[in-house]
């Protein structure tokens, strides 16, 4: 019986601490605050921006670095105006590093023009800073909506990430013109809004496609939640499955392969057509044999 008092005292107390630190944790975590003003690592030093005058914008910051390494580059930052009466599309990449149900997923949006203006959310770190899934959930980086020229945000996965290496694939969604507009719009807005008061990125709720999914919301029908957007790796396979990737009549696992660019990146490498070569059927492909 003694024992059993001793031991349920000593429950009790771990009980106590246990509680008290998830106390001063919560509170600790809550007293943190976002800020746009960090010593952050070049390649997230740049905020983007767009100025908005109906069916033009103009994208400020868009990133153009010069690699030589994954990290070494010459940054550089252009504006460009668009005119949304010209958007076609919205291209979905998906990079894959560590298997198959994990991947970075970003939108590319379509100009007749042959423009692309690529858009990667991301955790925005500081200068000797690593990302880290856990620390993810813990209000210790930003958020970050880092705008860019594909020879940039498609070539750095694909031609010069080596440890560990980085598979490309992308992929054209069957969004209406006038979703992709609207949908590139809420972007212009949500960057324009991050510069005003930035926010926490957060692992599970405010990710990659979480993200996306959130903006998406703009557009009528938009799909509904679903694990695969959470197990980031599957969302092109659930895209898919809801006739937003095509041709439904076509396997995935085609339309997967053929949507895999690293090769055509690294023989497009510098080139000025980058996005058009990228996207360009190999010899010999199904596709490109049955084109007139």
């Amino acid at each position: 019986m003694a024992v059993s008092k001793v031991l349920w005292r000593v429950f009790r107390w771990v009980g106590w601490l246990l509680g008290l630190g998830l106390l001063a944790l919560t509170v600790w975590l809550f007293s943190l605050e976002p800020s746009n003003d960090r010593d952050w690592q070049p390649d997230a030093a740049v905020l983007a921006g767009a100025t908005i005058e109906g069916d033009m914008v103009t994208v400020h910051n868009m990133r153009n670095f010069d690699y030589r390494s994954e990290f070494d580059y010459t940054p550089s930052y252009y504006d460009k105006r668009y005119d949304l009466g010209q958007i076609e599309g919205v291209d979905l990449v998906a990079v894959y590093w560590m298997g198959p149900h994990i991947a970075h997923v970003f939108l590319s949006f379509a100009f007749s023009d042959g423009e692309h203006v690529a858009i990667s959310i991301e955790s925005r770190k500081e200068k000797g800073e690593a990302y880290s899934t856990f620390k993810g959930f813990f209000r210790q980086y930003e958020l970050n909506y880092v705008v860019g020229d594909e020879r940039d945000l498609i070539r750095l996965r694909s031609n010069y990430r080596r440890d560990p290496p980085e598979d490309v694939y992308v992929y054209r969604t069957a969004m209406p013109k006038e979703g992709a507009k609207r949908l590139f719009l809420e972007y212009m807005r949500e960057i324009n809004a991050l510069k005003d008061q930035p926010v926490f990125y957060n692992t599970l709720t405010s990710n990659c496609t979480t993200s996306i999914w959130q903006l998406s919301r703009i557009n009528p029908g938009h799909l509904p939640f679903s694990w695969k957007i959470l197990a980031s790796g599957h969302v092109p396979e659930y895209l898919y499955e809801h006739g937003a990737i095509g041709p439904a009549d076509q396997p995935f696992d085609d339309i997967q392969r053929r949507a895999h660019v690293n090769a055509r990146a690294q023989a497009a490498d510098q080139s000025a057509d980058f996005s058009r070569l990228i996207r360009a059927e190999p010899v010999g492909s199904a596709a490109s044999a049955a084109s007139p």
